[in-house]
Formats: structure tokens, sequence, C-alpha cells
């Protein structure tokens, strides 16, 4: 499913309306914009302090063309060992997936040490810090997508954005400056706006490939389409 956006030629990036407004799209390791996850990311490293316990970097060049765009770090994944997707489930299925299609090489064993490379793809998080139950506030979301902003900008070479979730998706869309009404969150939908092209897929959680939300073969179909685009452009 292809929808076109009547949108300027080239896509545009906002800063969020928030304490958030940034240049770096990275924000610091004692980051202080969202209360809650303050909180939250203090209580986690006073109980494993050994853990990564901050806000998550953007894995992968800033100069690719691909950038995948998850929710937030779960405590036991990313937020443990500070890098995008890893520790956890969604890792085990996403980085799969990039090496079938070409977007990684190495191999992926659940740690930032484990010599994976991406390899013209870059991936983020629309909420850097760990979130309580995963479930960010709009409020935090809202505040962190100037992150988000100011990565995109950041990303010459930008030409295509996968959004892992709703979330991922509404977070781009607005950091895009389109409208959400006309860029729906629908799985396989790609919506072209400017020389980007924005592509959904349900987050690939344990929860949502147990009940069957997302297969395997639903997702890779995503990055299928990524590949053949790209390919072709």
């Amino acid at each position: 499913m292809t929808t076109t956006l009547r949108t300027e030629t080239r896509p545009r990036t906002r800063t969020a309306r928030s304490g958030a407004a940034s240049a770096s799209s990275e924000p610091g390791r004692d980051c202080p914009l969202c209360p809650r996850l303050v909180d939250y990311r203090l209580s986690v490293r006073a109980r494993e302090p050994d853990w990564f316990n901050a806000p998550v970097p953007s894995f992968g060049d800033p100069d690719a063309a691909v950038l995948i765009v998850g929710l937030a770090p779960g405590v036991q994944g990313a937020n443990r060992t500070g890098r995008p997707f890893t520790g956890d489930y969604a890792g085990d299925l996403l980085y799969a997936t990039l090496l079938k299609y070409g977007f990684a090489t190495g191999r992926y064993q659940a740690h930032p040490d484990d010599g994976l490379k991406l390899v013209d793809c870059r991936i983020s998080n629309a909420v850097r810090c760990v979130p309580p139950q995963n479930k960010p506030l709009p409020a935090e979301i809202n505040t962190c997508r100037a992150f988000l902003s100011a990565t995109l900008a950041a990303m010459p070479r930008l030409r295509a954005i996968v959004a892992l979730g709703r979330v991922a998706h509404d977070s781009a869309v607005k950091a895009l400056g389109v409208r959400a009404a006309a860029a729906p969150f629908v799985h396989g939908a790609v919506h072209p706006v400017g020389a980007v092209r924005l592509y959904d897929s349900y987050h690939c959680s344990r929860y949502n490939t147990n009940t069957r939300v997302l297969t395997p073969a639903m997702f890779e179909s995503v990055f299928a389409q990524v590949r053949a685009d790209l390919t072709c452009r």
C-alpha cells in the first residue's frame, strides 16, 4: 500500500515545542527533560549499576540511506546494553532481518561488542530513555521528538524511514512535518514524503509475534520492499 502525500519537494523537520529543543541529535547521559523517566532511570541504576541506564544513542552511520525508528529502549534490552534493539527478542528478529537483506554484516550476539555492523542503515528510537512498562507518555514522546528531528536533519543521504509501530510512525510523521491524516499507520504502507519514503511495520516485539499480529514473513516483506526501492532509485 502506497500513499502519495502533497508536501514540499524535500522533507522538512521541525523542532518539538518543548524544553527539548536542541541542535544535538543525542541527549546527554543525564538528560533531565522528562522527570518520570529520570526517576525510573535512577531507580534502575541503583538496582543494576553495571547496566547502561542512560538515553540510548542511535546506532549506525549518519550518512546512511535508511533510518529505523523504534519506540523506546527495553529495560533489559537496550537500556542494559546501550545499543538499540540489543539484548531482547525484538533485536533477534530485527537484526536477523537486517542481515538477510544486506543492511548489516557480521553476527548478532545480543551484546554491543559482538562485531555486528550496519550497512547503509541506522537505528534510533522515538523515545531515547527507557519508560516504565515500555509505555512512554504523550508528553515524553513530544519532548523527545526534538532529538528525532535532529537525527533526521543530520542524515544527508536519508531515503527511507522504517517506523516500527504506531508511536514511532506518529513521531516520524510529525518530525517530517506531515499531516497525520495524510499518512495513516498501516502495516506495509509506504508514504512518499519528498525524497524520503516512510515505511510502516508493526513493532517486532515478542508480544506481537507471539499473538501473530506480526509474523517474520510480514516483517521481512517490509525490508524486502525497502531494499527493492533503494535498488531501483
